[in-house]
């Protein structure tokens, strides 16, 4: 008698422990609903499927293959604030207050460009800012894509007022 009633308990708390080891060996196999299978998946060299004819990227960086879009933000008032504020805090160290390259970390051996004399258009401000150069820090992690224009709107500002 006492054979048997350990024989049931092994059996009761043995039984739930046998089952879910098949699960998990996949001696029984379910499948699981999971919404990363309905995606298109590709592989770490591949490259992603085009951007659809239709879409529009709002505030984006830019698109590889369709490059950077024109300046969305108007150097309006609060435009040039924030882009003032902004260079203040990220630019000025290097390229000085007035953009003409003679902040204090010229004075350490950096040659920073002078703003107020740069040639490039929006778009390729918007990628020097973006992704930097060998003697710049990529931005695209400290300024969002709105502040980014913000600056440009302002180094514009700067440019004017340098008589350029």
């Amino acid at each position: 008698m006492k054979g048997l009633r350990l024989f049931v308990i092994l059996t009761l708390l043995g039984g739930p422990l046998v089952v879910g080891m098949l699960f998990t060996y996949e001696v029984i196999k379910v499948d699981w609903v999971s919404m990363m299978e309905n995606q298109p998946s590709y592989r770490p060299m591949e490259d992603p499927l085009p951007v659809p004819a239709d879409s529009v990227p709002y505030m984006a960086d830019y698109v590889k293959y369709v490059g950077v879009p024109d300046n969305p933000v108007p150097a309006d008032e609060v435009s040039l604030q924030r882009g003032e504020a902004l260079y203040q805090i990220h630019c000025s160290v290097c390229h000085g207050p007035k953009g003409q390259g003679d902040g204090v970390m010229a004075q350490h051996g950096l040659h920073p460009a002078n703003l107020t004399t740069s040639a490039l258009d929006d778009k390729g401000m918007f990628l020097f800012i973006t992704n930097g150069t060998p003697n710049m820090p990529p931005m695209r992690e400290n300024l969002t894509v709105r502040d980014r224009w913000d600056v440009i709107n302002y180094i514009r500002s700067l440019q004017a007022q340098a008589g350029q």
